[in-house]
């Protein structure tokens, strides 16, 4: 599928690419409904479907990632509430073997995330994710996400890299536009990010479902 001496960077997200996105799902989806219920007093089908309506109005902005924003928002500490059930983060298959792959082929690797740094920092504790690549790179660094061009830009300048020979792997069909339209010429999604959900139909762009299927050659 991929002819690995053409490419010299590759761009991982990290949730729902590397890590399984169940623990984001059953956070946002199932615990925090039924927290901000006791919280709040309020039923927890109400909760979740009040809930469910604020967050969807922020989808595409930074504020959709941002703990702190939502701590704001909610009157609840999102932080505090995700380290409560850490122990469902985990990677997705064969990821590690891939990282390893691509760090022995010479490749660059580095992760770009639109995880919020209390996030991000919760995952690295719990995986250590960030000693299988080069770099990671959250967008709250720069103020914008995935989705817009701003991001792309300033990534060059942080981390400079051809778009022509750069792969993005990356569960977002929306953030994968934004790569196309920036240039970056490999892009790849994922059909399952999260293990506990049925595969997606995937026809925009190619993908895979476990990273077997794009291991560089030793």
């Amino acid at each position: 599928m991929l002819d690995w001496k053409k490419i010299d960077t590759l761009l991982l997200d990290m949730d729902g690419t590397l890590l399984d996105l169940h623990f984001d799902s059953y956070f946002w989806l199932e615990f925090l409904p039924l927290r901000y219920a006791e919280v709040h007093q309020l039923e927890p089908g109400e909760a979740r479907v009040w809930l469910h309506e604020r967050i969807g109005k922020e989808q595409g902005t930074l504020n959709w990632y941002c703990l702190d924003y939502w701590t704001e928002q909610l009157g609840i500490p999102i932080a505090d509430l995700k380290r409560e059930i850490a122990e469902r983060i985990s990677f997705r298959p064969h990821v590690e073997d891939f990282l390893l792959a691509v760090r022995y082929a010479g490749i660059r690797t580095v992760i770009v995330t639109n995880a919020h740094r209390g996030s991000l920092s919760l995952k690295i504790e719990k995986t250590a994710i960030d000693a299988l690549v080069d770099n990671v790179v959250s967008s709250h660094d720069f103020r914008y996400p995935k989705e817009v061009q701003a991001f792309w830009q300033q990534l060059q300048q942080v981390e400079p890299f051809d778009p022509e020979r750069t792969l993005l792997i990356d569960d977002s069909l929306a953030v994968l536009r934004s790569a196309q339209t920036y240039g970056i010429r490999y892009l790849l999604s994922i059909v399952q990010p999260d293990s506990q959900s049925e595969p997606r139909t995937i026809t925009e762009f190619p993908f895979i479902d476990h990273f077997t299927e794009v291991m560089p050659d030793k």
